[in-house]
């Protein structure tokens, strides 16, 4: 058994190659070992989303605060709320983030994957519905 105490990890201001506005991230690296899972707590302010990416496995969101804007690309914008979960597939290219009018934190679980980057979100992409 592993325990994750939140008053005792330390956030990371997110990453401006993967993010666009500001976020804060507290990794739970290796939360299990079979499948390899780890687990992020992302603090996203209002407007503030990832870039474009894929994950090698599925990933789960877990919307824990506010709204939680996201799309799989080629989709439309969707939004989420608290207590929903959102199942993303391996390779599914997509992003997510807060709404414009508030702050939203999700816990996202990756389970057995590897993330790969694109290009950012841009400000008309982000605004659509």
């Amino acid at each position: 058994m592993k325990v994750f105490s939140l008053s005792t990890l330390e956030s990371e201001p997110s990453d401006p190659k993967t993010f666009v506005g500001q976020a804060r991230l507290t990794r739970m690296n290796d939360a299990a070992d079979r499948p390899h899972t780890n687990v992020y707590r992302v603090a996203f302010e209002p407007g503030a989303r990832t870039h474009w990416h894929t994950h090698t496995g599925p990933q789960l969101l877990q919307v824990i605060e506010g709204t939680c804007r996201y799309q799989k690309d080629g989709g439309t914008v969707q939004e989420a709320d608290v207590g929903d979960l959102i199942a993303i597939e391996p390779g599914e290219r997509h992003w997510h983030g807060a709404g414009s009018d508030g702050p939203m934190t999700h816990v996202a679980i990756n389970i057995d994957a590897r993330t790969s980057w694109f290009e950012a979100v841009t400000d008309v992409q982000y605004a659509q519905s």
